[in-house]
């Protein structure tokens, strides 16, 4: 029996994720965390003084150094599916994962590894300009989404040189070396990643749809049940996808 705990139990997809691990024939709840507390709730890790054997966290990223810096203590297997990090938080997940299993994605559906994937060896193979668009609900908060920003990366890999430009206003043309990225937030959209390639002769698109946040929590009990027993280090979808 897998025993977890999920940081940022209080939130829509910590409520999802809890009721899972409830669900789960192989995994228990080992705490719920939550800042803004709530019943049987820890407000920090660090107030949960029992053992666990991997953290998943669904919070705000502004936590990310205090939750590192708990589960590095406790040589704790951690998965972040938070996004919105800055660069200096990016660059703290880093280095926990020279010390303890780390699983970091910007997005924990499988559906959308294999759509990074695709949009990889599109923009090798395929010529022409690359724009994303990306539609979320109301609620959240970063824009542009980190799954819209990996698409954009992973277009920047087989394209050195390129450059992410997210939103588009003023008068001035587009450059070729653009990789646009645009943002929609409106109603209850669980996640809609659109990427675009086109020429003056054809387009290219690839789409992932997300029906329902369940697909995240998913993936995140996935990301959780492969960290057991792996050395420190960066893992990721592709790691799980066997890439």
């Amino acid at each position: 029996m897998i025993s977890v705990i999920v940081n940022g139990a209080s939130g829509a997809m910590g409520r999802i994720l809890c009721a899972k691990i409830a669900a789960a024939p192989d995994m228990e709840l080992a705490a719920a965390v939550d800042v803004n507390g709530g019943p049987a709730m820890f407000r920090s890790l660090s107030e949960y003084g029992g053992s666990a054997d991997v953290l998943i966290d669904f919070s705000h990223h502004a936590g990310t150094k205090a939750l590192l810096d708990e589960a590095v203590s406790r040589s704790l297997p951690s998965v972040i599916c938070t996004t919105g990090h800055t660069e200096e938080e990016r660059q703290l997940i880093l280095d926990a994962a020279g010390k303890i299993p780390v699983f970091f994605s910007s997005n924990m559906s499988v559906g959308v590894a294999l759509l990074t994937k695709l949009v990889r060896e599109a923009a090798a193979k395929f010529a022409g300009e690359a724009e994303i668009v990306e539609t979320h609900h109301r609620r959240k908060l970063d824009a542009p989404s980190g799954t819209a920003l990996s698409l954009a990366r992973a277009i920047q890999s087989a394209r050195p040189g390129s450059e992410i430009v997210c939103g588009r206003a003023g008068l001035h043309k587009r450059e070729p070396q653009e990789i646009g990225v645009q943002s929609v937030r409106m109603g209850n959209i669980a996640g809609i990643h659109e990427v675009f390639f086109g020429t003056d002769t054809e387009t290219l698109t690839l789409k992932h749809e997300a029906h329902d946040r369940g697909v995240f929590a998913d993936g995140s009990l996935d990301a959780a049940r492969f960290l057991i027993g792996k050395p420190a280090g960066l893992y990721d979808m592709s790691d799980l996808l066997g890439d």
